[in-house]
């Protein structure tokens, strides 16, 4: 199916995790491999080692990429107006499939309700 291997931030439910993972994805949540208080930047350290695309809504992992000009590991941000389990899996979802080819090379990737930024890493 895809080669990308995923983690789920800890504001990422363990629904959406479940979900993923019924449709083929490797995707594992921060919380089965690090403990609660892990920081971002370990989290972000970790992801980089283990070539884990971060699933989040924290807006801290884009400064953090930024300012430290990673150019791995891809970030998935979702800034979604609902946080309804069935739209926000269907948009990641959606996402996931359509930007596989690019999430592989290391961009950063907000979504929204209506559009999508795409940032190639390292962002400038």
């Amino acid at each position: 199916m895809n080669n990308i291997k995923l983690i789920g931030d800890m504001n990422i439910s363990p629904e959406t995790i479940a979900y993923l993972q019924e449709r083929g994805w490797n995707i594992i949540r921060v919380s089965e491999v690090l403990p609660a208080n892990t920081s971002d930047q370990e989290i972000l350290d970790f992801a980089k080692k283990n070539n884990r695309v971060i699933i989040t809504q924290d807006l801290d992992f884009s400064m953090l990429i930024a300012l430290q000009g990673y150019q791995q590991p891809s970030l998935i941000t979702l800034r979604l107006s609902s946080s309804n389990i069935d739209f926000v899996n269907q948009k990641l979802l959606e996402v996931l499939n359509l930007w596989q080819d690019q999430i592989n090379q290391g961009i950063a990737l907000t979504v929204e309700d209506q559009k999508i930024r795409l940032r190639n890493l390292p962002i400038k």
